[in-house]
């Protein structure tokens, strides 16, 4: 299996990318890296070779960038060039930390769209208390939607923690402002009653105060209310910690307090960190493509690693064409 990874994508980029892989070729030796980027910049940080090869480039595509116009001009751009390794079947899979946005339009323009789908998903997991984490999609792919959007959604959702997490009959919940059957606007409302004649294990609506608690293993959504449930869920998870830290060194008490309890709250942190279960995927196109966190260190991108090699070896996306054909 071979896996393109942008090594100029990311905050961290490239030291933290070059570091995520050696550790994930380590773990996993039926795995190679193709890390795409500038081969100086690259070799500095690459102090184990073992099944890692460079493709090198100088160019990139910036935060600052408009997506689909650099994704059309930067045709040597690191994150487009590992696209076209996938495009052309010589790897199995991209990761980029890059542009969200741009990442979006390679997929689209490069990797292509699975026939069927009318639009791609962008679905990270994100932590339950149990620690088995929930799939939310949309998460900002597509900022508008229609009902056929969610249900294929859910399918995809439900694909994939069946076949790369192992859950079975995985529970799929339509995100909502109740419970109850009618509630909603229009779109949930239609989404709604399709969701009941989908291929899923649909349990109905669902509220954001219950996620974390695991009451589904898939959510969906539209892509403008999922991207502010995530940011909403991040920022929370910052500022519970930072205020957690201010409270434990406020005196000398807690301060030894907090000493005796380091290893409970750094195993509360890991639970409670995003990165721990990998990066966010780009459900709908042709390939596995995986969106790693822009500020991702090298155990995020590891885990977003291993998660496309899940993946992969899962065979997520053949069966996604195959659900898709058959229900159409």
């Amino acid at each position: 299996m071979r896996i393109a990874l942008d090594a100029m994508g990311g905050d961290n980029a490239p030291k933290e990318i070059v570091a995520g892989a050696i550790k994930a070729v380590q773990a996993f030796p039926d795995i190679e890296i193709l890390l795409v980027g500038d081969e100086k910049q690259i070799n500095s940080y690459l102090t184990d070779k073992t099944r890692i090869s460079v493709l090198h480039t100088e160019e990139q595509i910036l935060a600052t960038d408009e997506p689909a116009r650099a994704v059309r001009r930067k045709k040597d751009a690191s994150m487009v060039l590992c696209a076209n390794e996938v495009k052309e079947k010589r790897a199995d899979a991209f990761i980029s930390a890059g542009n969200t946005g741009a990442l979006m339009a390679t997929g689209l323009f490069v990797v292509g769209r699975i026939n069927g789908i009318e639009r791609p998903a962008l679905a990270p997991t994100l932590p339950t208390i149990s620690g088995a984490g929930f799939l939310l999609l949309d998460v900002g792919a597509n900022v508008d939607a229609k009902p056929e959007h969610l249900v294929q959604y859910g399918i995809m959702g439900s694909i994939y923690m069946e076949k790369a997490l192992g859950i079975q009959n995985p529970r799929v919940g339509l995100l909502n402002i109740g419970t109850e059957e009618k509630k909603g606007n229009e779109l949930t409302k239609k989404t709604f009653e399709e969701l009941k004649n989908a291929p899923v294990n649909f349990i109905g609506n669902v509220e954001a105060r219950d996620l974390l608690d695991g009451v589904c293993d898939v959510v969906v959504t539209d892509g403008f209310t999922g991207n502010m449930v995530l940011k909403t869920i991040e920022g929370t998870a910052l500022s519970m910690f930072k205020m957690l830290k201010e409270v434990m060194t406020s005196s000398l008490k807690t301060k030894l307090a907090a000493g005796m309890m380091k290893p409970q709250l750094k195993g509360l942190k890991n639970k409670l960190d995003y990165s721990e279960y990998g990066g966010a995927a780009l459900f709908g196109l042709n390939a596995p493509v995986i969106k790693a966190h822009g500020s991702s260190d090298s155990n995020a991108i590891y885990n977003a690693i291993r998660q496309t090699r899940d993946v992969v070896k899962s065979e997520v996306i053949g069966t996604i064409k195959t659900t898709i054909e058959n229900k159409g």
